[in-house]
């Protein structure tokens, strides 16, 4: 017999639909988050992963991002300051020069070779060795429209740099500059980038530049394609002299070049950093001697060969330079103007028939 029903008691019947309008919308949820996941998986999958910007052919001048720029403070306009600096010193001798945005290597007298390191929007506290002057240097340096710090000067430069104009603070007659007499002269003369724009400021020279750039930067990843004459350049050695060899290896990982020179690595005395750097530019440039002293004479100006290496790759390249004070322009084989990828930028500056070798 049935129990009757107590008085306020009633029965609710279940109510299919409303669970099938759950289990839908529940089902519907989880699709949705799906869709949103796969979605986010291919977008990273298409980035590899990372942020990089999509590549850019190796033809194609792209429009600077300036906010992105890392190089240098491209929305600055501090005129840079160019460092010669004693390359007769071993290889874990040289300060500061990792932070050089710009730096080129040229032959000297005796087979030996000279840095000038460039410097902008940076407070390097020590750099050196300081050394002299020799005169094809100014070329180089005026085409940054760079302040030039040397520590005396050859016949030819002290001429050159009277005659050309150039802003120079020199070591031999200005201050910005000290001695480390715990290392033997003359290679031991040092400066900091506050001492020089003192100097400078003192000597009544502009420490802004709206003329300083010189090379095209992209903030893209530079890619390769569509040309026979890429060569691979995991290795790289080139030859200025008997005695002085340079070479660098391509570090995957890091995705810049390490520097050795004479075959040991190149490092930095107080950081014990090896140097490294994004972009290598061979400049093969034909040079003579002058004196019975050996010093040079180069062919700066005028048009030549080279090459561009960046990214484990390498892309014959032209030059071109219309006077000592006329910017340098690099092209490819296409004719367009170079396009080199945000980061610092060795210029080796070699003779012509140095042998260059990649692999």
């Amino acid at each position: 017999m049935r129990k009757p029903k107590s008085l306020g008691e009633v029965r609710i019947k279940p109510n299919h639909n409303k669970k099938k309008i759950i289990i839908i919308s529940v089902i519907s949820v989880v699709l949705f988050l799906i869709l949103i996941g796969l979605f986010y998986f291919l977008l990273s999958i298409n980035d590899n992963g990372s942020n990089k910007k999509e590549n850019v052919k190796i033809d194609d001048v792209n429009t600077l991002d300036k906010e992105d720029l890392t190089v240098y403070d491209a929305n600055s306009n501090k005129r840079p300051i160019a460092v010669m600096i004693d390359n007769n010193v071993g290889n874990n001798a040289h300060v500061g020069l990792q932070d050089a945005y710009l730096t080129y290597e040229i032959i000297v007298e005796g087979g030996l070779t000279r840095i000038m390191a460039i410097f902008k929007d940076v407070n390097t506290s020590v750099i050196g060795p300081v050394r002299s002057s020799r005169h094809y240097f100014l070329d180089y340096a005026l085409e940054s429209d760079a302040i030039y710090a040397h520590y005396g000067w050859s016949t030819y430069a002290e001429n050159d740099i009277r005659a050309l104009g150039v802003n120079n603070i020199n070591g031999l007659y200005d201050n910005g500059y000290y001695r480390n007499y715990n290392i033997a002269a003359p290679h031991n003369v040092f400066t900091s980038i506050e001492d020089l724009y003192n100097v400078a400021t003192s000597k009544g020279y502009s420490t802004t530049s709206n003329n300083y750039n010189l090379l095209n930067y992209t903030t893209d990843d530079i890619a390769f394609n569509d040309t026979s004459d890429l060569l691979t350049a995991n290795n790289i050695t080139m030859i200025y002299s008997n005695s002085q060899v340079r070479s660098y290896t391509y570090d995957a990982n890091n995705r810049y070049y390490l520097r050795y020179m004479n075959n040991s690595p190149h490092t930095d005395r107080d950081s014990g950093l090896q140097y490294h750097y994004k972009n290598i530019i061979i400049m093969k440039v034909n040079n003579h001697t002058l004196d019975s002293y050996g010093r040079q004479d180069l062919d700066t100006v005028g048009n030549g060969e080279g090459y561009y290496i960046t990214n484990g790759y390498a892309i014959p390249i032209t030059w071109n330079k219309a006077s000592r004070s006329d910017k340098t322009h690099y092209y490819y084989k296409s004719g367009n103007e170079l396009v080199v990828a945000d980061g610092n930028t060795m210029i080796q500056v070699v003779p012509l028939n140095s042998n260059i070798v990649f692999s």
